[in-house]
């Protein structure tokens, strides 16, 4: 397809996004967020935000203007303003209405890795540059001018992909981070021992 980088790869279709998003979320791991300036990267950490059934999803008590992305048609992009300085990229999942979506948390930066590099100067190692919700959003250039970019047909030059490698057998599973309610749901997966999550794995 037109504007990735290998011919193999496949974008994902919308019906892969058309389900609740702890079904999609682990099915992102080891997925590749592209952008058609040549940066790629394999996912590695989500999380999933149900709506008005997750008290910690942005969508919880209904559409707003913030979070209109959320509840459209599934296979987009919303992308939200947090802490005063971040952005957090998110796969709108499920059905129109609903306010599902995953969290993209972290990914393994694979292609394109020089601009990612410009764009967050501070990272001292590649393993930092997409280590983190934020990292990622402005390691790829991520902004409000991305909030309902489609992911299917790339209308913004930017797509997740496959180029064939599965998800983990068995992520792993645990609680969400910087959230203060809904605290118990395990909706957050990531690929076991990857050094590019969030939260590396403690050296034993």
């Amino acid at each position: 397809m037109t504007g990735l980088p290998d011919p193999t790869w496949q974008v994902l279709p919308r019906e892969f996004y058309r389900r609740h998003p702890a079904l999609v979320a682990p099915e992102l791991l080891n997925k590749i967020l592209v952008r058609s300036d040549g940066r790629a990267a394999r996912i590695v950490e989500v999380e999933a935000y149900a709506g008005s059934e997750d008290p910690a999803a942005h969508s919880f008590r209904g559409r707003t203007a913030r979070t209109a992305t959320m509840f459209g048609e599934a296979g987009h992009l919303y992308v939200y303003f947090t802490y005063g300085m971040h952005w957090g990229s998110n796969a709108v999942c499920g059905e129109a209405g609903e306010g599902f979506g995953v969290l993209l948390r972290a990914a393994e930066p694979l292609l394109g890795v020089e601009l990612m590099r410009q764009a967050r100067p501070r990272a001292r190692r590649d393993r930092d540059l997409a280590s983190g919700p934020g990292k990622l959003s402005q390691a790829f250039g991520i902004n409000r001018d991305f909030d309902g970019a489609d992911l299917v047909g790339g209308d913004r030059g930017i797509r997740i992909a496959s180029d064939g490698t599965p998800p983990p057998d068995t992520p792993v599973v645990g609680p969400r981070i910087g959230i203060s309610r809904a605290i118990e749901f395990p909706w957050r997966w990531h690929v076991p021992g990857h050094l590019h999550v969030s939260v590396p794995p403690r050296k034993r």
